[in-house]
C-alpha cells in the first residue's frame, strides 16, 4: 500500500489545478456580475495605464478562458506561466504596498497572490494532468 493520506500525488495535483481553475473563474465572473470593469480601468489608469479598462477586459478574459483551459487540464503550462505573470502584475501595482498579510493582520496584502503562484508553478511542473491512471 502507498504511503498517502487521502489521495494520491497525481489526483493531488489535478484537485489543485481544478481549484485554482474556480478561483480565477469565479474572480473573473464576479467582476462582470458585479459591474466593476469601469472602476477596475479607471484604476489602472491612475497606476499609468493608458487604455484601463481595455487591459482590465483583457484580464477578464485571461482569467475566463484560462481558467477554464486549466480545469479541463489543457495547456497547464502556459495558462499557468500568463498566471503568474498576471499576479506578479498585481503585486506591483496593489499589494506589496498592503503587505504581507491579506485579512485578520492587513488588507490586501501579497500572502495570497503568493500562495497563487506557488500552486501554479506545481501545476505548471506536472505532466499529463488529464490522465487518471491510479
Amino acid at each position: 500500500m502507498k504511503n498517502r493520506l487521502f489521495i494520491s500525488a497525481k489526483h493531488s495535483i489535478i484537485l489543485l489545478r481544478i481549484s485554482l481553475a474556480i478561483i480565477f473563474l469565479t474572480h473573473s465572473i464576479t467582476r462582470i456580475a458585479n459591474s466593476t470593469i469601469e472602476q477596475f480601468g479607471g484604476f489602472m489608469e491612475s497606476k499609468g495605464f493608458i487604455y484601463g479598462t481595455s487591459w482590465v477586459l483583457g484580464i477578464t478574459s485571461f482569467e475566463l478562458i484560462g481558467g477554464l483551459l486549466l480545469a479541463f487540464g489543457y495547456f497547464p503550462r502556459v495558462i499557468s506561466i500568463g498566471f503568474i505573470l498576471m499576479l506578479i502584475v498585481g503585486i506591483i501595482l496593489i499589494h506589496a504596498s498592503l503587505g504581507w498579510f491579506v485579512g485578520e493582520h492587513g488588507t490586501g496584502g501579497s500572502e495570497y497572490s503568493f500562495i497563487l503562484i506557488m500552486s501554479l508553478l506545481v501545476i505548471s511542473t506536472n505532466e499529463n494532468q488529464n490522465q487518471i491512471n491510479n
